[in-house]
């Protein structure tokens, strides 16, 4: 029997349509950077990034970006050794749980962040009273935020690997559990780690609702504070954190193929 498969014209088509959908928005947004009210081309909204007379004006991007980074790292830490251990948990010993687990874990990405925000509104004035307000006890918020995209990352993984054999294997040669979870298992689903880390920090960096909510400073809660004063700057970070995102992208799939030709 025939497979039905799409012809040479639909599938550059769907390519081009798919190119167009990501590249219009991206290049109209990079020439907007270059352009002054008149119309003119110049290169002054970009070399305003190092020039010390803009550093008063760039004070709340640098704050609210290492803000940002603090909290992407914090939010990864939480994804790679709370998730991730869960979920080998669950799939080794627990299955009959994986149903539950599955549903509870892609819950939050139904449900609105403003409606998050109203139910962690008081437990975030516990966590003040207890250990302050700093930035990074936010990573708690987006701990459950990134909770869906980085489950369905790590579960391909884990279904890609026969992690029963695997821990069985590793057991009757005396190894103990902490060896097994990061010696043996982690290389094994290697990729699916690295993909839930790169989306998690793509979604930190472009929080905003519940940040703005629970009033802290961010990247993206500072661009609109940069915007009122310049409307270029947003424009020329999105663009740079759209790069460093891309970069990101690059290294976890040179990291992927990497551990796929090291295991073959």
């Amino acid at each position: 029997m025939n497979r039905l498969a799409p012809s040479r014209t639909t599938r550059w088509t769907i390519g081009i349509l798919v190119a167009a959908f990501f590249i219009i928005p991206l290049g109209s947004t990079l020439l907007y950077t270059f352009q002054m009210p008149d119309g003119s081309t110049t290169l002054a909204h970009w070399t305003s990034l190092a020039d010390p007379a803009s550093a008063a004006k760039l004070r709340p991007v640098w704050t609210g970006l290492t803000n940002s980074l603090v909290l992407a790292v914090v939010t990864v830490a939480i994804v790679l050794f709370l998730l991730a251990p869960t979920m080998i948990l669950v799939n080794l010993r627990f299955p009959r749980l994986k149903p539950l687990f599955e549903f509870v874990a892609l819950l939050p990405i139904s449900i609105p962040a403003i409606v998050l925000v109203v139910g962690l509104a008081p437990i975030y004035l516990r966590i003040a009273r207890s250990i302050g307000t700093g930035t990074w006890t936010l990573a708690f918020a987006y701990g459950i935020t990134v909770l869906p995209f980085a489950y369905r990352s790590i579960q391909a993984s884990i279904d890609a690997a026969d992690l029963k054999t695997l821990s069985e294997a590793a057991r009757s040669l005396g190894a103990g559990w902490p060896t097994v979870v990061l010696q043996v298992l982690a290389p094994n689903i290697r990729q699916g780690l690295l993909a839930g880390s790169l989306i998690s920090i793509a979604v930190v960096l472009g929080e905003f609702t519940i940040a703005s909510l629970l009033n802290r400073d961010v990247f993206q809660t500072a661009m609109l504070v940069v915007s009122k004063q310049d409307p270029y700057l947003p424009a020329i970070f999105t663009l740079l954190a759209l790069v460093f995102c891309f970069v990101l992208l690059l290294i976890v799939g040179r990291v992927g193929r990497g551990a796929r030709k090291a295991q073959s």
